[in-house]
């Protein structure tokens, strides 16, 4: 630990609303909800950011329930230092600024290259939506659903980075929402596009760029594409 390990460094309210909006809004600016469905997705990624910083910042609810196991096993384990909130490096036995350390340097990658990956979605899926085409360039190309996948992406980092019991719960349960939303949003696309979607689904793997390819074939609006996320 370094030398701020034994500061106390929760119930600072502000420091959670601050950092909540700052990721809320730049999430907010590249997705631009236009329905029911893109305000349910975003929604649920809103409420997992202010999980995560209620506990960064607020109260660590996470490391108040494991106190007497991170106590007894870590002896001078101080759960109210914000060191103590990077929990893989307490759990490695690394020593020195949590924020250098491997875990919390890839987390930052992920988080940050999430929103990018986002904001590149968005922006092609914005584009078809207004000229009521379908979007198959940029992160299109790829995959079909690379919002969601950006959304599960950025969440996973901040998972890396602060791990609290509350969103290792909602995670998976977040995970199923947003493959859920993906195959409604495929529903649509079949009844809007017909064939010209079926083309593009049977050829492009729904969240995996590695997924395997099948021959193209005829859907029906109750009928997903059959592939390997």
């Amino acid at each position: 630990m370094n030398d701020m390990s034994n500061v106390p460094a929760y119930g600072l309210w502000g420091l959670v609303i601050i950092n909540s909006l700052i990721f809320i809004i730049f999430a907010l600016s590249f997705t631009k909800p236009r329905n029911a469905r893109d305000w349910r997705s975003f929604g649920a990624f809103s409420a997992f950011i202010v999980a995560l910083f209620t506990e960064m910042y607020g109260f660590p609810l996470t490391l108040y329930l494991l106190s007497g196991w991170l106590q007894t096993r870590y002896p001078g384990f101080n759960i109210f230092s914000h060191d103590a909130g990077h929990l893989w490096g307490t759990l490695l036995g690394w020593k020195g600024d949590p924020h250098w350390n491997p875990i919390h340097l890839l987390s930052s990658v992920l988080i940050f290259g999430g929103l990018y990956y986002l904001g590149s979605a968005w922006e092609v899926l914005y584009k078809a939506q207004r000229s009521r085409t379908l979007a198959v360039s940029g992160p299109y190309a790829t995959i079909r659903h690379p919002q969601y996948v950006a959304f599960i992406i950025i969440m996973f980092g901040f998972l890396l980075q602060w791990p609290t019991l509350l969103t290792l719960i909602m995670f998976p349960i977040l995970v199923a929402m947003y493959i859920h939303l993906a195959h409604q949003e495929e529903r649509d696309a079949l009844a809007e596009f017909g064939e010209e979607y079926t083309r593009y689904a049977a050829a492009t793997p729904a969240f995996n760029p590695w997924g395997r390819r099948t021959t193209p074939r005829k859907l029906t609006r109750s009928q997903e594409p059959h592939h390997d996320p």
